[in-house]
């Protein structure tokens, strides 16, 4: 679940970590207020203006403006609000549709009074999964695109590893500052920093916090300028605090819908279909299919309890997808029963009515016979297949 920019500074403040000030609005009128206020608070004379949206290069876009005046910052607020802010991370890129901006970060000026003294830098913890460790990745570059920094000057780029057990020790913090060149005030603010930002990540149970700028200002101090945090799907259930941040209307239609009942699902860009319970046999069925000429459209995890609603729901999904030219639904009975899904299927088929590609079934485990059965014995436009290799060949003949 990623969090808005100004979401995720609140939780980095409630850990301490020294962030960039800032008020968010959602409504034109009410922009000089929060400026003539966040001047009081922070005694800042700019005003930087940031669009909220799920995305990252954003002043690319025209979706970062700073204000010199009141005057400007309310321009600036009044023209991102609203907007179709296009970047390169939002859907289609800069060429696609973009994203609707309903509300923004008025920001205090960081930089000020002494921009030649500030020094940006960039600063990420994730998890590294082949060294069963947390991350710290840090780079004097920052405010670039780190991509773009570890291929022409990887040696700009460092890592910090965690044990996860020990947690982040007091010489790995300095580490950082260290290598990030910091002497004096600015170490120790650097070391402080990390130290309550991997508290932060640790404690929000993140699976990415990323933050670029990290800034060291003229007078040594280290502040979180511009955050991106992504927190663990499946750590929300002990985190209800952040769970109720969740902005749908940044996600994916679809997918919502689909987590409503039940549903994993992730929406590809290929041409069949996919149902199937179980991630590992998923990404399987996913492979199946590209060996097969054709694409996945989508990752469908219907769970080891799909009874026929589910099994439905799981079809309606799938199907409001247009480049859908086929389904497979590839179902190992286990713990859920082949000839529950198998009767889902029917009565999906009979209730929807409208299911106008080739679906193909292939169903092993528990009553799989009877399962095949049904199927066979249902008069529907159904193929049934038993190896993983005759989905395949099914798949390559009707989508072609």
């Amino acid at each position: 679940m990623n969090l808005h920019e100004y979401q995720g500074k609140e939780l980095l403040a409630s850990y301490g970590v020294a962030i960039q000030r800032g008020v968010v609005v959602d409504d034109a009128s009410k922009v000089r207020e929060a400026f003539e206020q966040l001047q009081k608070d922070t005694g800042t004379a700019y005003g930087v203006v940031k669009a909220q949206i799920h995305a990252g290069g954003r002043g690319k876009g025209g979706g970062v403006k700073l204000g010199k005046n009141i005057d400007e910052v309310a321009t600036y607020a009044s023209n991102i609000l609203g907007m179709m802010l296009k970047t390169p991370q939002t859907p289609g890129g800069m060429e696609g549709p973009g994203k609707l901006v309903n509300k923004i970060l008025i920001a205090e000026d960081t930089y000020a009074p002494d921009f030649d003294a500030c020094k940006e830098f960039y600063v990420s913890i994730l998890m590294d999964r082949e060294k069963k460790r947390n991350v710290i990745i840090y780079s004097t570059e920052g405010g670039m695109n780190i991509e773009e920094v570890a291929e022409n000057t990887p040696h700009l780029v460092h890592k910090e590893y965690i044990d996860p057990m020990l947690g982040l020790q007091p010489y790995e913090a300095r580490n950082v500052a260290f290598n990030l060149g910091l002497q004096g005030k600015a170490m120790k603010e650097m070391v402080g920093f990390i130290t309550k930002l991997y508290s932060a990540f640790v404690g929000s149970d993140a699976s990415l916090f990323e933050i670029n700028p990290c800034l060291k200002t003229g007078d040594d101090r280290i502040i979180a300028v511009d955050c991106k945090v992504t927190i663990d799907d499946n750590a929300l259930y002990r985190q209800p605090n952040l769970e109720i941040l969740r902005d749908t209307s940044e996600e994916d239609p679809t997918e919502v819908e689909a987590k409503s009942f039940g549903l994993n699902y992730v929406k590809l860009d290929g041409n069949v279909g996919c149902m199937v319970n179980g991630a590992g046999l998923a990404m399987a069925t996913m492979d199946i299919i590209k060996l097969s000429g054709a694409s996945p459209a989508n990752f469908l995890d219907v769970g080891g309890t799909a009874d026929a609603a589910r099994v439905e729901q799981a079809f309606r999904i799938i199907l409001k997808d247009p480049n859908v030219k086929a389904i497979l639904v590839n179902i190992f009975g286990g713990i859920v029963r082949c000839d529950r899904v198998a009767q889902g299927i029917v009565d999906a088929y009979k209730n929807m009515g409208n299911i106008n590609v080739p679906i193909i079934v292939r169903l092993q485990g528990t009553n799989a016979e009877i399962a095949k059965d049904l199927i066979d014995n249902s008069g529907l436009e159904v193929h049934s297949a038993i190896q993983l290799q005759e989905a395949a060949d099914l798949i390559e003949k009707l989508v072609k």
